[in-house]
């Protein structure tokens, strides 16, 4: 068991999301950055899904009521266990009664709390996720607040099984660095992001295609779980289209009548009716997660068989983990 001791609002229990439940309207939810709950996970022998806490405000600070074991992935958050400086991406044995705070991240938007055996909260449509607009799932519907007290380990795989005394992985930025593709702008921080182009792609006149490809994108204040709204000159039809809804999935680039693009994140709605312009590889889904407010990002053109692709570095990074966790626990004591 953990009890928060302070936080800001939008911290909640995520875990990979809830499929299988749009025909009812309910949204995927889950992470924004699946890999570094997976990574996390991973480090403390959890299932994949297991659910974690999403850090997207800081500091945030608790004290764990039992003795267990904890991971700290996502943003380099400065994360301090009683005071004493841990690494990134590294996981660690808490007594009962001490202090963890993670501290503003130095880069990225996003940092993830694992807990050996998973944050037990109720099971709903599949998952543990939360789903703020909705009030539910997660703990209590909401974000937490101090003085919340979270249970661990229960229904998640059995008993906490602890991970090793300390043990890490390389962080997924240094791992999985954006010019392994290829895709790099040294001339800036703009975020390289890779896209398909989707169904309404060529409704647009060619100029605003050409602006869509050229343009850094930044993210504005008007951005969140459910989606990032990008500012930058605005991009038009020729002629306004009627179209039915359809169905939106994480990734899905909409340009509304405003022309400003809105990226759907994980609490997007089950459908809409803009005219979608793009859609973001699944491979880069997790570094848009860590993509703060007021940073900006270019679409890279991309095809099928990248995309597919593009996945391969992704499956065998977290197979390495794997791999090296499995024979750390292995060896002799």
């Amino acid at each position: 068991m953990i009890e928060v001791l302070s936080t800001f609002a939008l911290n909640t229990v995520q875990d990979l999301g809830r499929f299988g439940s749009r025909h009812l309207g309910v949204g995927t939810s889950g992470v924004m950055d699946p890999l570094a709950l997976t990574v996390g996970n991973i480090l403390l022998g959890n299932p994949d899904d297991a659910a974690g806490i999403e850090i997207q405000t800081f500091p945030f600070e608790l004290r764990f009521q039992v003795d267990t074991a904890f991971a700290v992935t996502g943003a380099d958050c400065t994360a301090t266990l009683d005071g004493r400086l841990l690494p990134p991406w590294w996981t660690t044995p808490a007594k009962a009664g001490q202090v963890l705070k993670l501290h503003p991240p130095k880069k990225g938007a996003r940092s993830y709390l694992t807990l050996a055996g998973g944050v037990d909260v109720p099971v709903i449509l599949g998952s543990r996720s939360t789903h703020l607009r909705s009030e539910f799932g997660g703990f209590m519907g909401r974000a937490l607040a101090k003085g919340d007290v979270l249970r661990t380990a229960g229904g998640v795989g059995g008993p906490a099984r602890l991970g090793p005394d300390e043990f890490g992985a390389e962080p997924a930025d240094m791992a999985l660095p954006p010019g392994a593709s290829g895709e790099t702008d040294s001339s800036d921080d703009t975020l390289p992001i890779r896209v398909l182009r989707a169904g309404e792609y060529e409704l647009f006149p060619q100029e605003a295609r050409q602006r869509f490809w050229r343009t850094a994108w930044k993210i504005t204040h008007q951005s969140d779980r459910a989606g990032y709204r990008l500012g930058g000159e605005p991009l038009k039809l020729a002629s306004r289209v009627e179209m039915r809804s359809y169905g939106i999935v994480a990734g899905v680039v909409q340009v509304p009548p405003s022309g400003e693009p809105i990226i759907q994140l994980s609490d997007a709605n089950t459908a809409g009716g803009y005219p979608k312009i793009a859609g973001v590889v699944e491979a880069d889904l997790w570094r848009l997660a860590q993509a703060r407010i007021g940073s900006s990002i270019r679409f890279v053109d991309t095809t099928y068989d990248d995309a597919v692709a593009a996945m391969a570095p992704v499956d065998t990074y977290l197979a390495q983990i794997r791999r090296v966790v499995e024979l750390y626990r292995q060896r002799p004591r």
